[in-house]
């Protein structure tokens, strides 16, 4: 017998989210209602009776968190914060995926109070609610790791819910069996099965036993039949609450839940057409719906007394769940200031004190920038405890891995290798690099902790859509691509990225940061850790380049310059000619262009521009004193040349690639593509005339 205690005020509710998510969707003329309409019971179970939340403070550190999976049925949550008092109102839900609203077609992070993530690509939301389940754990064994299991102020659950187009996506698989391996009892996953999608039943494509998949991961695993079964609505929202409370006090493994239901239910013609899966439902079928539940007919209009109900009992729940936390909370402040002063820095985003004075400063010689970007971690372990992060099976490439942590993994999951414990600070995500963007963008998002995420540059191609959910979300990924050009060398094409940094640069609100040697690299690491509204790429070499010496003596700049973006490295003799523009390892190619100049009478100025990004964010004026206008310039840089004019001005050439690599050693494959100081001497000479 179940204990849930549901009214018919609840009831009532439940069919308000219904009304209200085909009205929305009616009054905009698109949208997606079916799911919305289907799933109501659900996710006012979890807003009403079993998450813990406050709506009058959505980012409350001991709140549960919540992940819309299927991003696309957005009023399925639209409905409920209207109803939880989050403060969504009517005129919102009115304003559906409208210019200026607040309900967008999909949920957005950092426009909606008590969105927890931006969801709408389709999968992509399951991984997020495996990093906020991963970040749950970090977070109460870096604040607060002498807590006995469940007895933390940090512990809270991770629910989810994900559809059969989320299934179907591959990100979802790499996500939940690394979660299944990372035994994250915390997170429960609800499987909307009512197989539907855009182009009808779902047979036609998926025919797989997906919570048979689950178990196979070595998930928890029930199912709720929505579709048949039971006498009264009640009794089978009982079932599903009993599940939940099951999922619960499984703790030892994450937990899938599969509901089964009829998309659309309980519309009077259309219910599990494939219609109302992304289309309005018509007037006569809006009207038919509102006619079996004993609603009005006109649009939103809602029984006032029921939304009062619903919000206030989200208000007492609250006020219930904080009597029973802030004490605790408070408690454990005061025992422990070190931490508590850590997790307000953090909150705060602030870069961690000491530093500047923390970054390695690199002797002059020869050092991939992948080498010094793996000495900078270790040396910044101490300095910024909230950092931590790893590869997609490439730790020993990338240099991803701090030196003297342990792995963030159960300790029965430890190698030879990797020693693990629950607050181990090196991430392994295996071979799963969409899902490591999106468990990262999650970490990310929580913002108790900040975590990095490394593979090599090629293969930022399968995790492309997380920095861009990173940039549109405004957090602070930090992305880690190393082998970053043809110098990868004898791997060849298939692993020596050309088109991707300058497609990066095309994606708005993301910085591209390509160092040009060890103590730049250190510089980029510490500029990083500043950013508070941004994702970073950190794109880093696998070959060695020098280590400039940066005194008065050699006339190299100090690498402290790395933050703005675009420096002078090396003034030319007189008056500059000509500048010429490196970033990452051909810097190298930039110096030695200058000096065959310099040597032949032409005054040659070199500038490095690690990131373009930070470089535009100067004042102008400092930008036309790096780069004069009236001065040629040519920039070299191992990949395509496409967009230098657009970003350096019309009297710029480009030295790099406008063609995929080949097999060989990237010494070879630089010589024979020509990316070398003749050909940007070549390039000079041609624009002087």
């Amino acid at each position: 017998m179940s204990s849930l205690t549901w009214t018919d005020s609840d009831a009532k509710a439940v069919d308000i989210a219904r009304v209200l998510a085909a009205d929305a969707v009616e009054n905009v003329g698109n949208g997606h209602p079916g799911t919305a309409i289907s799933l109501a019971p659900l996710a006012y179970l979890l807003y009403q009776k079993v998450m813990k939340s406050d709506p009058t403070d959505p980012r409350w550190i001991g709140r549960d968190i919540f992940v819309l999976s299927a991003g696309h049925s957005s009023m399925t949550q639209y409905a409920q914060l209207y109803l939880a008092g989050y403060g969504l109102e009517m005129d919102d839900l009115k304003g559906l995926r409208q210019w200026g609203s607040r309900t967008p077609g999909h949920p957005e992070f950092g426009h909606t109070d008590g969105v927890e993530c931006t969801t709408g690509p389709l999968g992509a939301g399951v991984a997020n609610a495996v990093g906020f389940a991963m970040a749950t754990r970090r977070n109460r064994e870096l604040y607060d790791p002498q807590a006995a299991p469940g007895a933390s102020v940090f512990d809270r659950f991770v629910y989810a819910i994900a559809g059969d187009g989320c299934m179907q996506e591959g990100v979802s698989s790499e996500a939940s069996s690394l979660a299944a391996t990372q035994n994250l009892g915390n997170l429960i996953l609800f499987y909307d099965d009512n197989r539907i999608s855009i182009e009808g039943d779902t047979k036609i494509a998926f025919s797989e036993d997906v919570q048979a998949r689950y178990d196979a991961y070595g998930w928890h695993t029930q199912h709720v039949d929505f579709t048949n079964g039971f006498t009264t609505y009640e009794e089978k929202v009982g079932e599903l609450y009993d599940a939940i409370e099951a999922a619960q006090k499984v703790t030892d493994r994450p937990s899938f839940i599969k509901v089964t239901t009829i998309i659309g239910w309980p519309l009077p013609t259309k219910a599990g057409d494939h219609s109302v899966h992304g289309s309005k439902l018509g007037a006569d079928e809006v009207a038919g719906l509102k006619e079996s539940l004993g609603m009005k007919p006109e649009p939103f209009a809602v029984d006032d007394a029921v939304v009062a109900y619903a919000r206030e009992n989200a208000k007492r729940r609250a006020s219930e769940a904080k009597a029973e936390w802030d004490p605790r909370y408070q408690a454990w402040r005061t025992e422990n200031p070190e931490q508590a002063s850590l997790l307000d820095r953090t909150l705060r985003r602030d870069a961690p004190d000491g530093l500047a004075e923390a970054l390695p400063v690199f002797e002059p010689g020869k050092m991939a920038t992948r080498s010094a970007s793996g000495k900078t971690l270790g040396a910044l372990a101490e300095v910024a405890p909230e950092l931590w992060g790893g590869s997609a099976d490439l730790a020993g490439s990338n240099n991803t891995t701090m030196s003297g942590v342990k792995s963030f993994l159960p300790k029965e999951r430890s190698s030879h290798d990797f020693p693990g414990a629950p607050g181990g600070r090196t991430l392994h995500f295996g071979i799963r690099e969409h899902a490591m963007g999106n468990i990262i963008n999650a970490i990310a998002m929580d913002g108790l902790t900040r975590a990095y995420g490394g593979t090599f540059l090629v293969f930022s191609d399968y995790m492309r859509t997380t920095p861009r959910l990173a940039a549109l979300s405004k957090v602070p990924s930090i992305f880690v691509w190393t082998h970053d050009s043809v110098g990868v060398g004898e791997d060849g094409p298939t692993h020596q990225p050309v088109e991707q940094i300058m497609s990066l640069r095309l994606m708005p609100g993301i910085d591209v940061v390509r160092p040009g040697d060890a103590n730049e690299t250190a510089q980029a690491w510490g500029e990083i850790l500043r950013i508070k509204d941004r994702p970073v790429a950190l794109i880093l070499s696998r070959q060695d380049m020098a280590t400039l010496e940066r005194t008065e003596q050699t006339g190299f700049a100090s690498a402290e310059n790395t933050a703005k973006g675009g420096y002078v490295l090396k003034e030319a003799s007189a008056e500059p000619q000509v500048v010429l523009v490196g970033t990452g390892s051909e810097v190298d190619i930039a110096i030695a262009a200058a000096e065959k100049l310099e040597a032949d009478g032409v005054p040659a100025r070199v500038v490095s521009l690690p990131c373009v990004e930070w470089f535009q964010a100067q004042s102008e004026s400092y930008r036309a004193e790096v780069l004069p206008a009236d001065v040629p310039k040519v920039v070299v840089e191992a990949g395509v040349t496409v967009g230098w004019k657009d970003l350096l001005g019309a009297n710029t050439e480009a030295v790099g690639i406008n063609q995929f690599g080949a097999s060989a050693s990237g010494k070879v494959v630089f010589e024979e593509y020509g990316v070398d100081a003749d050909a940007v001497v070549a390039k000079a000479r041609e624009l002087l005339g």
